[in-house]
């Protein structure tokens, strides 16, 4: 399967985790200046005014970053916008290591060390483009195997998963590890 495009991951904030989002601000600027993520990173935008939104963006030309209040839930958002290289599984663990070395340089950051921790145990995924992947079966049936494969790469063979299946959303996949390894197969 070819390259996904426009994936975005997010990796949500653990329990307790505690910030002021403006607190990013001169965070991410920062990031511009000394070049911290690979990615051209271009200006900083600030929407914590919006309940459940998108937080502070750092805006890249390849890729946006944000810390994220989507649906109620604290985390770190990647927004891959270029074309990615590569197959299915390809374009699904490089956003998802791009995810996260930025949540580790925001655990890292003096703004936030002690008060804001990453789980790498469970993650959403959206495909960003209502086109290429319609938030139906066929498109679930196609991506399924290369989600799959993703998932135990980066979950371990124990993990829940969970399609969004609304037609009306984009495609959305939620995934969590599962601590009984033995007694848990893939739920999809």
């Amino acid at each position: 399967m070819d390259a996904l495009q426009q994936v975005n991951i997010k990796l949500f904030a653990a329990p307790g985790s505690e910030i002021r989002l403006e607190d990013a601000i001169p965070v991410f600027h920062r990031w511009i200046q000394t070049s911290a993520l690979p990615e051209l990173l271009i200006d900083v935008a600030d929407y914590a005014h919006v309940p459940n939104g998108p937080g502070v963006m750092l805006i890249g030309h390849q890729a946006n970053y944000s810390l994220d209040l989507g649906q109620g839930r604290l985390g770190l958002l990647y927004n891959r916008k270029a074309r990615a290289e590569g197959d299915a599984g390809e374009s699904l663990r490089s956003a998802y290591q791009s995810a996260l070395a930025a949540a580790a340089l925001l655990e890292r950051e003096p703004a936030f060390a002690g008060r804001l921790r990453f789980l790498p145990d469970q993650l959403e995924i959206v495909l960003n483009d209502r086109l290429l992947y319609p938030n139906a079966s066929a498109t679930w049936t196609e991506l399924e195997p290369a989600f799959s494969a993703f998932l135990q790469g980066v979950l371990g063979p124990a993990y829940e998963i969970e399609h969004a299946r609304d037609p009306r959303e984009r495609f959305q996949v939620y995934a969590r590890a599962v601590a009984a390894a033995s007694s848990m197969s893939p739920v999809r």
